[in-house]
């Protein structure tokens, strides 16, 4: 259901805080999801569905590109900053449906002079002559899903490659042009111990990603692993994970900037760091959700038809609902994403970002900072370290 964009002043304290027009609007980025994987894994909550012996390429390429041009008039005259393309598998696709798809974007939305392009590909789906083509593409950045290199692990989780053929898949990357790719590793993974956990970090470690995603299991709803939970690691050992692995990272130089991401200097992800400093972003493919900034000040956030056979039906809407978020819902929508990175943000993002005045955080930034949750900083927005172990309690002082 469409809300009324109208949202009505936000009280706090029996004080009316009306919202501003927005100042200048932020960074856009575009997010392109593509559902298909080989096999969908017992762990993974995310919109995916295992591919037939032939996807459907140039359909789907069709009707992203007809779900953008629906999407174009709420962004006219912008830039991009950042693609990402998620899944599911993207690496699935072939670099001539990929290429249709950028060739058919950049004439309908100008690229920033420097823009990003990230595209996620698995370890199973790697061939070298395919990964060339799609740097040629001006893909220019890797998110490669390693998970775990032990054999027994990644049976565990279900994945379709060996360890292997993920220390191959980095190289293969750098032969093929990339000089810029994440590693995505889990721990806390089924009857993992804190050797084995550190024995896949210092691997990872040893391939020179500039980036890596290290974070831990965990068992969601409507997975497999929820209804037919493993045996996972006591909390003793997951704490004793989690501090050795973050030592680890920052010898070998990889700083923490997010809850679970790690890079090298200059080498934090711009898509991502977008997505947690409330920036807005064109969500296009099945399931795909965008967050859309107005001039007058309307925040709307979106979300597509999630089945593809539903998604590629034309008698059927790519959207499957909007809502405009209110003055009530702004704080939370803010710092939950902002209060992720360790560094939080420049308190001047807020009015910036939600065109409600800083003024309107006050009884929640007090009462966090007393709890020794959010840092005594008038210029930033950031979590002291017990905030960021206690996110969700820190988030809960700006609820309206």
């Amino acid at each position: 259901m469409t809300i009324d964009s109208s949202a009505p002043p936000l009280i706090h304290g029996g004080v009316q805080t009306p919202r501003a027009a927005l100042p200048q609007l932020p960074p856009l980025a575009l997010y392109i999801h593509i559902p298909w994987c080989v096999r969908k894994c017992p762990y993974c909550d995310f919109n995916s569905h295992a591919a037939s012996p032939v996807l459907p390429e140039e359909e789907y390429v069709d009707a992203l590109l007809a779900d953008l041009d629906q999407d174009l008039p709420a962004v006219y005259g912008r830039e991009l900053s950042s693609i990402f393309f998620g899944g599911g598998t993207p690496s699935l696709f072939s670099a001539q449906a990929l290429g249709r798809l950028l060739e058919g974007v950049e004439q309908r939305i100008r690229f920033a002079d420097d823009i990003e392009i990230t595209l996620e590909a698995n370890p199973g789906t790697f061939e070298q002559e395919k990964f060339t083509a799609y740097r040629a593409l001006g893909i220019n950045r890797l998110s490669i899903g390693i998970q775990s290199f032990q054999e027994d692990k990644l049976k565990a989780l279900g994945r379709i490659h060996n360890g292997d053929e993920a220390v191959r898949a980095a190289g293969m990357a750098r032969q093929a042009g990339f000089d810029n790719f994440n590693l995505d590793l889990m721990h806390g993974l089924p009857d993992q111990s804190l050797e084995d956990a550190l024995g896949d970090l210092r691997q990872a470690i040893a391939m020179k990603p500039t980036h890596l995603s290290w974070y831990q299991l965990t068992l969601e709803p409507n997975t497999v692993f929820w209804n037919q939970p493993p045996t996972l690691p006591e909390d003793d050992t997951l704490w004793d994970i989690q501090e050795a692995g973050q030592a680890l990272l920052a010898e070998h130089g990889y700083a923490q900037y997010e809850v679970s991401a790690y890079a090298q200097p200059g080498r934090a992800a711009r898509h991502n760091l977008n997505y947690w400093s409330f920036g807005d972003f064109i969500g296009i493919g099945a399931g795909a959700h965008g967050k859309l900034s107005h001039p007058d000040g309307r925040i709307v956030r979106t979300w597509k038809t999630r089945l593809p056979k539903d998604y590629l039906n034309p008698a059927k809407n790519f959207k499957a609902g909007e809502k405009s978020l209110g003055n009530d819902e702004l704080p939370f929508e803010f710092l939950m994403n902002a209060l992720r990175l360790t560094e939080g943000v420049e308190a001047r993002l807020y009015p910036e970002r939600t065109g409600l005045p800083l003024e309107s955080l006050a009884e929640g930034r007090r009462d966090a900072e007393q709890s020794g949750l959010l840092q005594v900083e008038p210029s930033r927005l950031a979590a002291t370290p017990r905030g960021q172990l206690f996110l969700n309690d820190l988030l809960q002082k700006f609820l309206c």
